[in-house]
């Protein structure tokens, strides 16, 4: 298609043909003073331009619908008959106008999408029977070896088997921060290669990319209509056939067949009906290119409301990777290495995810543990009871050292309480009868959790709650770093979600915060459901109703921010489309508004309401880890103990 035929295809096709036809109408006159060929030049523009406004008229009547283009078909065709050419001329080229402009202000705020298409891979350069082969992205086959080359872009979802590099994920997280990836590391479809060379095994291909699903969600969220939107279009069900028995009333009573036609010229809301349309595509597109995947206008709308946010505490307010923090010796027969060995001993028969950051401790620092126990026996909610050569050792809490009769005479309990209130959980070693010492593993608090909680309160969520089934001293050490209003410690995926019931029961609407798991009951039942980096999970990009890409804390008041935002837009263009409207229609029975002035004013409100939401675009995004005192946020470490040696840093 040449770009003739596109022009004519186009949205400005129409009121270009019927604007040049107004012109010609002019000059004929002025020039050879043939008002009657003025008049058919006029009539000409007004057939060009209203001819695809009465057949959306009658699509609609077809369908049992009066729709806008109705009353302004009705008033042209009315001016034509009575002879009001330019009028008639006038209302349907503005109008044309109008389509035209919300045509590319559609086409502007779907830019993001168009963005999201135009990163999409056409090709990838496959490893086949040793030699580099270029096929188109999707020809590739699940399982393949990708080449990803400095400069390229990866063409496919894949694990990285081979090489080192750094790639650019801001189409898919809204980072722009090229991120390092070595072996082992995951690599999404349409991020750019800054540097090195990977090679990356095919786990996902063409439909099947995060990309690829990204790009239907938001074509589905700008197309889904939000509750505002419902309710005018049932407004306008009733609006339009009122306007027109106003006109039809208006004319009988006055017999001013000219009055009743500027009626419904000058009723029709063309404001209003773009108005909140535009607002949600412009804040979900917007969202979509900062890493936010918001499911739809409902869910934006609601977003907005937010006034309580439940976050779940491991890997949300923690970086949920555990490490050995501290190593208390209270044997003086012993040292620190003999301590870690010991509990690193009988961690090794032990599945707790407690057992990894030990093991992986006592490995980093070269400590040698007698060997695998000999038997292992878990004791829940206590620790574990392992022999190992010929030995045993318990690792757990005072309760376990009690059920076995060992008595805690160098004051572990209380070393252990001092560490429990630092946020670090506690556990108790001991050889055979006697206490070795106390190891402490902790869960390090998010750099921007701080900073999180109070852009949160900054966007106007008055309560952030924390749910976790850690235990309540280390909650609330946590709690304490991060400044969240509430903590709620000990408890069961159940209880998470009677947490959230209980908040939507004291009159909050709540966005839940969790990893689509153990905390799915409290995630199905919040007003809101929220999905931290999921750019990794299928399932969370098309089940959560806000999808936040990336690993960025931050991202969740941003979101909260743009949704307000986006409904204030929403408010400010149905108070212009209404005043309009209401302004307009006391001057035409003032007197004094005609139906072309009305018709020009009218357009200029739909341009206002267009550029309003257009602002939306710009990005506000909240970047800043940092306090306002300069200081980062805490972390949960607090050491009162001088004695206590650090396995790990911690800051």
């Amino acid at each position: 298609m040449n770009r003739l035929q596109q022009w004519r295809h186009g949205p400005w096709a129409v009121p270009t043909v019927s604007g040049v036809l107004i012109l010609a109408s002019f000059l004929v006159a002025r020039v050879l003073g043939s008002d009657a060929v003025g008049d058919l030049f006029m009539v000409a523009a007004a057939v060009v331009a209203g001819t695809p406004i009465v057949i959306k008229a009658v699509r609609a009547l077809m369908v049992r619908s009066i729709s806008i283009d109705l009353l302004v078909s009705v008033a042209a065709i009315g001016a034509v008959i009575i002879g009001e050419h330019w009028e008639a001329a006038a209302v349907t080229f503005l109008f044309a106008v109008g389509h035209a402009l919300e045509a590319r202000t559609m086409n502007k705020t779907r830019s993001a999408l168009a963005e999201l298409v135009a990163v999409a891979p056409d090709v990838a350069v496959v490893l086949r029977d040793g030699h580099q082969v270029e096929v188109p992205a999707g020809a590739v086959a699940v399982g393949e070896t990708v080449l990803v080359k400095n400069g390229a872009k990866v063409p496919v979802d894949g694990e990285v088997v081979d090489g080192t590099g750094a790639l650019d994920e801001a189409s898919i997280t809204g980072e722009s921060i090229p991120v390092e990836k070595t072996a082992g590391d995951r690599v999404f479809a349409g991020t750019v290669s800054r540097g090195g060379f990977l090679q990356v095994r095919a786990t996902g291909i063409g439909a099947d990319t995060t990309l690829a699903r990204i790009v239907h969600r938001v074509e589905e969220a700008q197309d889904a209509k939000a509750r505002t939107a419902q309710l005018t279009d049932r407004f306008a069900t009733w609006y339009t056939p009122g306007i027109m028995a106003l006109a039809l009333l208006a004319g009988l009573v006055t017999g001013d067949v000219v009055l009743a036609l500027t009626l419904l010229v000058i009723g029709c809301p063309g404001a209003l009906v773009i108005s909140i349309p535009v607002s949600v595509v412009a804040g979900i597109g917007r969202a979509a290119k900062d890493g936010i995947l918001i499911k739809g206008g409902e869910y934006l709308e609601s977003s907005a409301r937010i006034t309580a946010v439940a976050v779940d505490k491991t890997g949300t307010l923690t970086e949920g990777r555990p490490q050995l923090t501290d190593v208390v010796v209270l044997d003086p027969a012993l040292d620190r290495s003999q301590v870690l060995a010991w509990a690193a001993a009988a961690e090794a028969g032990s599945e707790h995810p407690l057992a990894r950051p030990v093991l992986e401790a006592a490995a980093a620092e070269g400590v040698r543990a007698p060997g695998l126990p000999e038997s292992t026996e878990p004791v829940p909610g206590k620790g574990i009871a392992a022999t190992t050569g010929g030995h045993r050792v318990l690792v757990g809490n005072l309760a376990l050292l009690e059920q076995h009769g060992v008595a805690d005479t160098v004051g572990a309990a209380q070393v252990a309480d001092e560490l429990a209130a630092a946020g670090t959980t506690a556990m108790i070693v001991a050889v055979d009868d006697a206490v070795a010492g106390v190891i402490g593993v902790a869960d390090q608090v998010r750099t921007d959790a701080a900073s999180m909680v109070r852009h949160l309160h900054d966007a106007g969520v008055r309560s952030v709650v924390m749910l976790t089934g850690d235990a309540p001293s280390v909650a609330e050490a946590v709690g304490a770093a991060t400044g969240v209003d509430e903590v709620r410690a000990g408890l069961l995926p159940e209880d998470k979600l009677d947490a959230v019931r209980d908040l939507q029961a004291r009159g909050h609407v709540v966005a839940m915060v969790g990893d689509g798991v153990n905390d799915a009951p409290a995630l199905a039942v919040a007003d809101i459901g929220v999905a931290m980096g999921a750019a990794g999970s299928a399932v969370a990009v098309e089940t959560a109703d806000i999808a936040l890409m990336g690993d960025d804390l931050l991202k969740l008041p941003e979101a909260v921010t743009l949704a307000r935002r986006t409904v204030t837009t929403m408010r400010q263009n149905i108070t212009i489309a209404l005043a309009t409207v209401a302004l307009l229609l006391a001057g035409v029975f003032a007197g004094g508004v005609t139906m072309a002035v009305g018709m020009l004013v009218h357009e200029i409100s739909v341009l206002v309401v267009i550029v309003n939401a257009m602002r939306l675009l710009r990005r506000r995004q909240v970047t800043s880890a940092v306090r306002r005192d300069g200081q980062r946020p805490p972390t949960t470490k607090a050491r009162t103990h001088d004695s206590w040696d650090r396995a790990v840093p911690t800051s």
